[in-house]
């Protein structure tokens, strides 16, 4: 069957969660997963700002995955440190614990959520507080990974969107990410081709299992249909 696609401007797909999180009686967690590289972090933050400047207070913030990341220091005891990124080098049950107290946590009511440095490559606890927040958005690779643990946090998610972006711009990306994050060119191919693009090719796998399927040309987003 062929696939075609619809533009689905910003507005829209944030008209659709405020529709959504106004039906809701706590608070609403949408998830955005897809690939490394593929521009989840751009994509929340863009929807964070918009639902934000339409309420005209702080009604969303983003809770990111890459939080509960193992710290470097576990990972080199476990000789994982190369490795870092695959779906082991995460604590996940912290993760599903995290996404639970979001979920039931009465708005207004203070939840800590550790937040990512890609300067340090570490977590840090506590880098973003949820309060009156009514809509968090959780970005990762691994929220519709249906492997151990991993399994139980689709449930978690209101609904889930899938970014997807051809391997080729993703290798390129990740290149770039690499060799600015301090790597070698030759360091920078490796990580890429032993370790992320095998994640990139796990996380494919998944695109099924979300609700919207989007993609992105010229700085716009699009939705699979058919």
């Amino acid at each position: 069957m062929t696939r075609t696609s619809v533009e689905m401007p910003l507005r829209s797909l944030v008209a659709h969660l405020r529709i959504r999180a106004t039906g809701c009686a706590r608070r609403y967690v949408l998830g955005i997963a897809g690939p490394p590289g593929a521009g989840k972090s751009t994509l929340s933050k863009s929807i964070r700002d918009e639902l934000n400047n339409r309420a005209g207070r702080m009604c969303a913030e983003i809770a990111p995955m890459d939080g509960f990341h193992l710290p470097n220091a576990v990972l080199r005891t476990t000789n994982d440190l190369e490795r870092k990124g695959e779906p082991h080098t995460f604590d996940v049950t912290a993760f599903l614990d995290a996404l639970r107290r979001l979920r039931d946590t009465p708005i207004g009511e203070p939840v800590p959520w550790p937040t990512f440095d890609r300067a340090i490559e570490e977590p840090t606890p506590a880098g973003v507080v949820f309060d009156r927040h009514e809509i968090a958005i959780t970005e990762g690779n691994y929220l519709l990974l249906d492997e151990g643990a991993w399994s139980g946090v689709r449930d978690l998610l209101d609904e889930v969107w899938y970014l997807d972006v051809e391997r080729e711009v993703i290798e390129q990306r990740l290149l770039r990410r690499h060799i600015r994050g301090g790597r070698s060119a030759d360091a920078a191919k490796i990580k890429v081709h032993d370790s992320d693009l095998r994640n990139a090719d796990l996380i494919a796998g998944t695109r099924d299992r979300a609700d919207l399927v989007l993609r992105q040309r010229g700085g716009r987003y699009y939705a699979a249909e058919g």
